[in-house]
């Protein structure tokens, strides 16, 4: 085997290695050709991310009020990587991520009213108020949580998509996981079969560059994350998180792959959450200089700036569609306010799948 040495500059313009025999070569990424997003995907974009912000901004203040207990883990910031995936994927295909999953329930077409019911524990929630803030899920939306093990929806997102491929549609489950995630075992074990049975799943590492309080440098030695998968030889990019253009773009070409029995793809989109990892992370290891150049490029804010360049709406637009959100968060924390909890025989229920009764002698 020949090896070959490149400089860094130079990787990062190539997609992956590619081994035979004799040599390794470079296959050198392919240009990414400019697309036209209409109206109304930006009108989308800028609904769908403007709503999952103020929910979670809402949930913050409920939190503080003690309204909401337990962990809770917030979305804002990130808003662009699931509205750049939503204006791609269709109703049949499914989602998976882990416990900061307000944002995907709600893309996924889950109620405001069902996801603040469970984040309060009643009844009414999309769990029943079982599993709270970490463990949203909706069979009926193809939203298969919400995990709180870290990494352990990465092998579950490649079952649901074994599970297509067996079925012989044409769906795809799209996976995501934080940039601590990756330093699962399972990951690179579900990484190895995915590639080895050509699984339609799209993986995606949200990159925030925290996992807790620990930044990427301090884990890895590998920076870019997306190299993870040159093991596989699966195809990787990394993705600008703060621009649904681009997430849309990089989730598009995954899913044709995907659908066309080619198999799984590995983004690292890079974002960033402006709160703390947790409700309980006053997130002092971060300086405010940081804070402030992710805050320039706010998705909602350039969004609405190209909106605007592009005349698509005006102020009075804006202004309305604020008022139609506030509206709609406070409906949905009044209907969790009014909502009953769990009767306590709940506890015996949804264990297994049988449904025998619980017997204490």
């Amino acid at each position: 085997m020949i090896l070959v040495l490149m400089k860094p500059k130079l990787l990062k313009e190539h997609r992956c290695l590619l081994y035979n025999e004799n040599k390794v070569f470079l296959q050198p990424l392919k240009a990414k050709a400019k697309i036209q997003f209409d109206k109304q995907t930006y009108l989308k974009w800028y609904e769908m991310m403007l709503l999952i912000r103020r929910f979670e901004e809402k949930c913050a203040q409920l939190y503080g009020q003690q309204k909401i207990k337990g962990f809770c883990h917030l979305y804002i910031g990130q808003e662009a990587v699931i509205a750049g995936t939503m204006s791609v994927i269709t109703k049949d295909d499914s989602m998976i991520t882990a416990y900061r999953d307000h944002g995907h329930a709600l893309a996924c077409g889950l109620s405001p009213e069902s996801v603040m019911a469970e984040l309060f524990g009643k009844v009414t929630g999309c769990t029943k108020g079982k599993g709270g803030s970490m463990h949203m899920f909706s069979k009926e939306h193809n939203f298969y949580g919400g995990h709180g093990i870290v990494g352990g929806q990465v092998p579950l997102g490649a079952g649901i998509a074994l599970a297509e491929q067996y079925r012989g549609t044409k769906n795809i489950n799209v996976c995501y996981m934080g940039d601590g995630a990756v330093r699962q075992g399972a990951l690179h074990e579900t990484f190895n079969m995915a590639m080895l049975w050509k699984l339609p799943v799209v993986f995606v590492i949200e990159n925030n560059e925290y996992a807790m309080g620990t930044s990427v440098e301090r884990t890895t030695n590998v920076l870019d994350l997306y190299k993870i998968g040159l093991s596989y030889e699966m195809p990787s990019e990394q993705v600008d998180g703060m621009k649904c253009e681009d997430v849309h773009q990089a989730i598009e070409r995954a899913a044709d792959r995907a659908r066309k029995g080619d198999g799984p793809t590995l983004l690292e989109i890079k974002t960033y959450r402006y709160k703390g990892h947790s409700m309980s992370d006053p997130a002092k290891y971060r300086t405010k200089e940081e804070l402030a150049k992710y805050k320039a490029v706010d998705p909602i804010e350039t969004t609405k700036a190209t909106i605007l360049k592009k005349k698509y709406a005006n102020a009075a637009y804006f202004d309305k569609l604020d008022d139609e959100i506030a509206e709609q968060v406070n409906a949905a924390v009044k209907f969790a306010e009014e909502s009953e909890y769990p009767d306590p025989s709940e506890l015996y229920t949804d264990v297994y799948v049988e449904d025998y009764p619980f017997i204490i002698e």
